[in-house]
C-alpha cells in the first residue's frame, strides 16, 4: 500500500512539474495583457479610483456582468496596475462569470471584500481553472461567496494570505494551496458540498485553519498529503483548530505533512471517519469525535504520532485504529458507547506504541484489540465491556507465517481480560490523491 502511494505520488510530481511550466507560461501572458489593458484604462481614465498622494486605489464593483464598466474583471485590472495598495469592494450582490478572471495581484497588497451582507460569484459557466487565482502576496478576501466552480474557488500561489467570513460551495476544491504559499490564515469560512474543502500539497509554514465549517465534502473537508516522505527539521506544523466537520466523507486526511489537529468538532463523518493519518509528524489533541460515523481516528505508518485528550462517542466501529505506527502515543482519551475502543495492528516491537491513561466505557464489542502488535498498555480503564476488555491475536500472514502479539500490561483496570491466539486475515487501508 505504501509503495503504491509513493509511486502514485512520484507520477503526480512529474505531471505537476509539466503543469507548473505550462501555468508559468500562461500566467506570464496573462500578466502582459493585464499591464497593457491597465495602461490603456488609466490613460483613458486618469482619476479612476486613485489616490494621487499615495498611489492607493479603491474600486467598487457595481455591475453583475462578466465584463465592462463596474465589473469585477475591470476592478482587478485596475488593482493590478496600482502604484500603491488596492481595495476592491463588491457592491453588487452577485457576479456571474462567463470567462476566467485575471489573477489577483498587487505588489503592495490587495483586498477583495464584499459589502455587507455579502456578495456571490457564480462560476458555473466556467470551463475549468480557478475562479480567484491569487498570485500576489499580501492578498485578503473577506465576505465573498464563490459557488459552482468546476475547479478551485481559490488557487493560492503566494505568501501572506488571509481569508475570512467567506463561503466556498459546490466546487471541486474550495482553497487549493500551492507548494510556495506560506503564512496563511483561513478563519470563519464555510466550505459546503465541495469535493475537497482545503487542499495542501506540501507543508505551508505559519499556516492556520481556524473556526471554519466543513460539511458534506465528497472526499475530505481538509486534505494535506505530500508526495515527499520526511520533513525538514524545524518545520512548523499546519494548525487546524476550532473547526466543525460535519457529514464529510472524511474530516481530515493528512499524509507526510506536519499537522496539529486540536479542539475541533467532528460529527457524522463517514465512511472514512474523522481523521485519517499516514506518515509521521501529526498531533491530534482535545477533539470531539461523534457518531454515527464508522471510524474515529485511523493512523497508518504514523511514526511518533501523538493522540491525546480526545473524546470519541457513538461510533459504529473502532474509535481508534493504529497500524504500523511505531512510537505513537495514545494518551488520556475518553471513549464512550462505540462499537469498539482501540485496535493496535502490526506495530514495531523495537519502537512500541504506548497507550496511557485512556478510558473506554460501554463498548458494544471488544474494548481493545491487539493484532500482531506489542503495545505498552499502562493505567487504562475499561468500564462495562459488552464483550472482552482486551483481546490479543497473532496476525496470520498470507504465506502462513504469524506475527506474534505480545502487549505489555502495567496498572490497567480491566473488568475482563482474555488473551488468545487467533488467525486474522490481512486487511488493507490506503490513502491516495482523490
Amino acid at each position: 500500500m505504501a509503495r503504491g502511494f509513493r509511486a502514485e505520488a512520484r507520477r503526480g510530481t512529474v505531471v505537476n512539474a509539466k503543469q507548473q511550466i505550462s501555468s508559468a507560461v500562461i500566467t506570464a501572458a496573462v500578466l502582459a495583457v493585464i499591464a497593457l489593458v491597465s495602461w490603456w484604462y488609466h490613460w483613458a481614465h486618469p482619476l479612476a479610483g486613485r489616490s494621487p498622494a499615495s498611489g492607493d486605489v479603491s474600486v467598487s464593483v457595481t455591475s453583475p456582468d462578466d465584463l465592462g464598466p463596474g465589473s469585477l474583471r475591470e476592478a482587478l485590472f485596475i488593482a493590478a496596475s496600482a502604484r500603491g495598495s488596492a481595495s476592491v469592494l463588491l457592491v453588487t450582490r452577485k457576479v456571474t462569470l462567463k470567462t476566467a478572471l485575471p489573477p489577483l495581484m498587487n505588489p503592495h497588497g490587495l483586498r477583495l471584500a464584499a459589502q455587507p451582507p455579502g456578495a456571490e460569484i457564480d462560476a458555473h459557466a466556467l470551463a475549468g481553472g480557478a475562479v480567484l487565482d491569487v498570485v500576489g502576496p499580501n492578498t485578503s478576501i473577506e465576505g465573498v461567496a464563490v459557488r459552482h466552480c468546476p475547479g478551485a474557488a481559490v488557487l493560492l500561489r503566494a505568501a501572506h494570505f488571509h481569508m475570512r467570513a467567506s463561503t466556498l460551495e459546490s466546487c471541486e476544491v474550495g482553497v487549493e494551496v500551492a507548494a510556495n504559499a506560506q503564512d496563511i490564515l483561513l478563519e470563519d469560512n464555510r466550505f459546503a458540498n465541495d469535493r475537497i474543502g482545503v487542499r495542501f500539497g506540501a507543508l505551508s509554514g505559519n499556516t492556520a485553519v481556524v473556526r471554519n465549517t466543513f460539511s458534506h465534502a465528497a472526499a475530505a473537508g481538509l486534505w494535506a498529503v505530500s508526495a515527499e516522505v520526511g520533513t525538514p527539521s524545524g518545520s512548523e506544523a499546519i494548525q487546524v483548530r476550532d473547526n466543525h466537520f460535519t457529514a464529510d466523507h472524511a474530516g481530515v486526511v493528512a499524509g507526510n505533512i506536519p499537522i496539529v489537529i486540536e479542539h475541533n468538532e467532528f460529527s457524522g463523518n463517514a465512511p472514512e471517519g474523522a481523521v485519517h493519518l499516514i506518515g509521521g509528524g501529526a498531533a491530534i489533541r482535545h477533539n470531539h469525535i461523534g457518531g454515527p460515523a464508522a471510524l474515529g481516528i485511523v493512523a497508518e505508518y504514523a511514526r511518533g504520532a501523538l493522540i491525546e485528550g480526545n473524546e470519541l462517542d457513538g461510533l459504529s466501529s473502532y474509535a481508534l485504529m493504529l497500524r504500523n505506527s511505531a512510537g505513537a502515543t495514545v494518551q488520556a482519551n475518553r471513549v464512550a458507547g462505540c462499537a469498539s475502543g482501540f485496535a493496535f495492528v502490526l506495530g514495531d516491537p523495537e519502537h512500541p506504541t504506548k497507550a496511557i491513561g485512556n478510558t473506554i466505557t460501554d463498548p458494544r464489542l471488544n474494548a481493545i484489540d491487539v493484532i500482531g502488535d506489542s503495545p505498552i498498555l499502562t493505567d487504562n480503564q475499561v468500564v462495562r465491556p459488552h464483550a472482552l476488555a482486551l483481546r490479543v491475536m497473532d496476525y496470520a500472514q498470507p504465506g502462513g507465517q504469524s506475527v506474534r502479539a505480545h502487549p505489555a500490561l502495567q496498572g490497567n483496570n480491566f473488568r475482563a481480560n482474555t488473551v488468545g491466539t487467533i488467525p486474522v486475515e490481512p486487511t488493507t487501508a490506503a490513502v491516495g490523491r482523490p
